[in-house]
């Protein structure tokens, strides 16, 4: 990670869990990390904890289903760090529904969150490399188990799955436009099974469902994903690992 030690990571969905998780690893790695979120505040409270962290936590609001939000996020990276060396796209969410009865609203703020958002904050960092002619920078997709497989439809994650599936595909094709660059800019997936964020709150679990499906369920945390994280962007700049799948010990999906 030494050679990482002073550049520009950004981080979306920086304001709790997983995003939370990687943010604070990669500050302690000597990085300077700007941690998107609409939840500012969250981010900001976590700047304050790391103030003794070999690198630095710039919070910075954005919603990244807005375009206008994203490109303002660079611009302000640009002006005040330079530009960005590592993008985690963490930024990610569900609400229940199906394929059957929808809500339509529903499914269009899953592929606008998971999908979209995703692609432009992608091709705003890329362009921020090749701007600078970064010859080394890196694209972490957070993506999960469900990009690679089907879960039963009772569980209402159909919509979501197949966004998932979507990053698995981009994931590779981004992989093949970089070498079409002849660049050395690396692309990674990592995919985990249930990990215990507020995520399930989120989608609209009530309390006791959140309770009974972490206390019932084998999980990872936050952390395992973010040292899955590390792990990929320390490698040797040869060695392009592409998509690291991890599940808790005993998940059955």
């Amino acid at each position: 990670m030494e050679r990482w030690m002073g550049r520009v990571a950004m981080v979306t969905g920086a304001s709790g869990g997983i995003g939370a998780a990687i943010t604070k690893e990669l500050v302690k790695q000597g990085l300077k990390v700007v941690g998107l979120a609409r939840r500012v505040d969250k981010i900001q409270e976590q700047s304050a904890e790391l103030k003794s962290a070999s690198g630095k936590l710039y919070p910075l609001k954005c919603d990244v289903t807005n375009e206008s939000d994203v490109k303002e996020a660079f611009k302000w990276v640009k002006s005040n760090l330079g530009g960005v060396d590592i993008l985690v796209n963490n930024a990610g969410g569900d609400s229940g529904n199906s394929l059957i009865n929808g809500p339509i609203d529903s499914w269009k703020t899953i592929m606008n969150l998971n999908v979209l958002a995703l692609s432009v904050c992608t091709k705003e960092a890329i362009e921020s490399m090749k701007e600078r002619k970064v010859d080394d920078g890196h694209i972490v997709h957070i993506n999960s188990t469900l990009g690679h497989s089907v879960p039963p439809a009772e569980l209402g994650f159909s919509m979501y799955t197949a966004s998932k599936h979507a990053v698995t595909a981009l994931t590779e094709a981004l992989r093949k436009e970089l070498t079409n660059m002849k660049t050395k800019i690396r692309v990674t997936a990592v995919s985990p099974g249930m990990v215990k964020t507020n995520f399930l709150a989120s989608s609209g679990a009530d309390t006791a469902t959140v309770n009974a499906t972490y206390s019932s369920n084998p999980h990872l945390l936050p952390k395992d994903v973010a040292d899955c994280v590390l792990f990929a962007i320390s490698a040797p700049p040869h060695v392009q690992i592409h998509d690291i799948i991890l599940h808790p010990v005993g998940e059955i999906y």
